[in-house]
């Protein structure tokens, strides 16, 4: 098992966090609400189950990201991500802790948007477009089974947008107006570690340090152990703990725009990726709001006491930077294209 190294160089077992769990069939929404609200002022994860996706289906899209990822290479490359954030990202594509990480992230991913065709003005925006998809020679079925998802996981995420609305003592249905996520920027991804072991004391991550961009994140995960969280990113030093995958359950977490947007009263964290030498796949969908949604201090999370820590900010364009930061230049990639 991974350590925590502490300040004289001794080490310490990282610990296992104990997450909420919210259940989306439950008829008790207080309870729901209260299970939440908790975990978003504690730490900003918790799962969610009885989404409504089946397990069955969720085995079928972990079949079909097994079969492209195992894909040779120079197929692959024929699907690179593009400009719109779109297609395969390879191995050590993404720096996320260029602060301690000696390389990229040990991970390839693909990316899968909100489907805009080329020809709607719709498409000059940030994150719109046509998807860049596997020819169906190579891969049968795979974009069906992959929009099918796309559009399961959106009602997932609205419903648990509605709870964390409550959570906010906003009304329920405050995430759902046309400008938030009525049009969303709603992204699939999904990730492949291929079995490096990490060595923090190296800089050698499956996924470095980050916390996310967005409003939510829904992650799909195998049954390999992984994904660690810091709940005090300020600590020193850092104490990091796994959370263990639950079968059939998204771990959910909220993103930076989502503690803004609530003052800091709720949290999104930092989590990373830590490889133990097996292959382990995930799949998560990143939840923002319109490109065209102002971010800007809920009603429910000022007062004279705690006045607005940030300016109002457009959406796409707090979204365009994060990217910008965290990803390669597709000019490193131009060798493969021609």
């Amino acid at each position: 098992m991974e350590k925590n190294q502490n300040q004289n160089g001794a080490e310490a077992p990282i610990k296992v966090s104990n997450l909420n769990c919210i259940d989306l069939s439950n008829p008790d929404i207080h309870q729901s609400v209260s299970l939440l609200k908790q975990a978003c002022l504690d730490c900003g994860f918790f799962y969610v189950v009885n989404h409504g996706i089946s397990q069955e289906f969720m085995d079928e899209v972990f079949a079909q990201s097994k079969k492209f990822f195992r894909l040779p290479v120079n197929e692959k490359m024929k699907v690179l991500r593009n400009e719109k954030h779109r297609g395969y990202t390879p191995v050590l594509d993404e720096l996320l802790d260029p602060d301690n990480q000696v390389h990229g992230d040990y991970k390839e991913g693909y990316y899968i948007g909100v489907e805009v065709p080329e020809d709607d003005p719709e498409a000059e925006k940030p994150f719109y477009g046509p998807n860049v998809w596997p020819a169906d020679g190579v891969l049968p079925g795979w974009r069906q089974t992959m929009e099918k998802f796309h559009h399961e996981a959106l009602e997932v995420a609205k419903a648990v947008a509605r709870v964390i609305a409550l959570a906010l003592d906003l009304e329920a249905d405050f995430f759902d107006k046309p400008e938030m996520l009525g049009k969303p920027i709603a992204t699939l991804r999904l990730l492949h570690y291929e079995g490096q072991i990490s060595d923090p004391s190296k800089g050698i991550y499956g996924a470095g340090a980050h916390s996310d961009y967005g409003l939510i994140t829904l992650l799909a995960t195998d049954d390999v152990m992984g994904l660690q969280i810091c709940k005090d990113k300020d600590a020193k030093p850092q104490m990091w703990e796994y959370v263990p995958p639950i079968k059939g359950a998204f771990i959910v977490n909220l993103g930076d725009m989502l503690e803004r947007w609530s003052n800091c009263i709720f949290k999104s964290t930092l989590h990373r990726v830590l490889g133990n030498g097996q292959e382990r796949y995930s799949i998560a969908y990143f939840v923002e709001p319109s490109h065209d949604c102002l971010v800007e201090c809920l009603p429910t999370c000022k007062s004279e006491k705690n006045p607005p820590k940030f300016p109002p900010i457009r959406c796409g364009t707090y979204l365009s930077q994060r990217y910008k930061d965290t990803h390669a230049d597709l000019s490193v990639y131009n060798k493969h294209q021609t």
